[in-house]
C-alpha cells in the first residue's frame, strides 16, 4: 500500500523547510497555473473569442493572426476585461464588494453583442462556482452567492479577480495571468479553425508575450470610467457570428 512518507519524515505536502515569502510566491504562482491551465473547466474551450466569425468572413488567415490577437489585446480585451479585472482584484482585496459588483455590472454593459454578453456570465459563473469549491475562499463563496442570487452578472474577468484576490495572488500577476489564458484560448480556437499548427501556435504565444506585458502596465493604469473596448470590427463579427447557421464555437 502506498504510504505519505512526508507524514513519516514530519514533513507536510512535499514543502521544503524554507517558509516566509517564497512560499507564498510560490503559492500563488501554482494558482495562476491552475486558474490558465486548459484542462481548468471555466468553459473557455468553448469560445474563439470573436475568431470564428473572422474566418467565416475571411478576413484572417494565418499571416494576420498574430495582428488580429494583439489588436484584440490591445484595443478589446485590455480597456475592457483586463482593466475590470484589475478593479475587481482591488475592491475585493479591500473588502468592498459593492465597488466589485459595480465594476461586474459595468463591464458586461459594455459588451455590445448578446452572445460576448452570455458568454462572459457563463463562463464566469462557471468559475465562481468551481472556485468555491476548490478554494474554498470566504470572498469566492460570498460573491457566488451574489452572482446566484442575480445581484451581479458574474462576468468572467470579474470573477477571475476575485478569485486572485482571495487566493493573495497579487493584481499584477493575476491580469497578465488572465490575459494569457485567453491568448491561450485564442490559439486553441485558432488550431481548430485550422488557421495554424500546433508549432506556431506556440509561436504566436511567445511572441505574444511582450504585448501581454504591455497591455498588463495600461490596465492597471486605467479606472471604471475608463472601462470599455473599441474593437467595433470584433463587435460586427460577433454579431454576424451570433446569427450563422453553423457555429463550431459559442462566441
Amino acid at each position: 500500500m502506498y504510504r505519505d512518507t512526508d507524514a513519516v519524515t514530519g514533513q507536510s505536502g512535499g514543502q521544503t523547510r524554507s517558509t516566509g515569502a517564497p512560499a507564498a510566491d510560490l503559492d500563488h504562482l501554482l494558482v495562476g497555473l491552475q486558474l490558465t491551465d486548459s484542462a481548468f473547466p471555466s468553459g473557455f474551450y468553448t469560445l474563439s473569442h470573436g475568431l470564428e466569425g473572422f474566418a467565416q468572413e475571411g478576413a484572417v488567415d494565418r499571416d494576420s493572426l498574430p495582428r488580429l490577437l494583439h489588436d484584440l489585446l490591445r484595443h478589446g480585451v485590455g480597456p475592457s476585461d483586463a482593466t475590470a479585472l484589475a478593479l475587481a482584484h482591488r475592491a475585493a482585496a479591500a473588502g468592498d464588494w459593492e465597488a466589485v459588483a459595480a465594476v461586474d455590472r459595468r463591464l458586461h454593459a459594455t459588451k455590445l453583442s448578446r452572445e460576448m454578453r452570455q458568454a462572459a456570465a457563463r463562463t464566469g459563473r462557471q468559475l465562481l462556482d468551481l472556485a468555491a469549491e476548490v478554494f474554498g475562499t470566504d470572498g469566492v463563496a460570498r460573491y457566488h452567492r451574489e452572482v446566484t442570487a442575480r445581484r451581479a452578472p458574474g462576468t468572467q474577468a470579474v470573477a477571475a479577480g476575485v478569485v486572485y484576490a482571495t487566493a493573495g495572488v497579487p493584481v499584477r500577476q493575476a491580469v497578465a495571468a488572465d490575459l494569457f489564458a485567453f491568448c491561450a484560448s485564442f490559439a486553441g480556437a485558432a488550431l481548430r479553425l485550422r488557421l495554424t499548427d500546433h508549432r506556431l501556435a506556440q509561436v504566436l504565444l511567445r511572441r505574444t508575450a511582450p504585448v501581454i506585458a504591455e497591455t498588463t502596465c495600461c490596465a492597471l493604469a486605467r479606472g471604471l470610467d475608463d472601462l470599455g473596448s473599441t474593437t467595433f470590427t470584433a463587435d460586427v463579427m460577433s454579431a454576424r457570428h451570433e446569427r450563422a447557421e453553423a457555429r463550431l464555437f459559442a462566441s
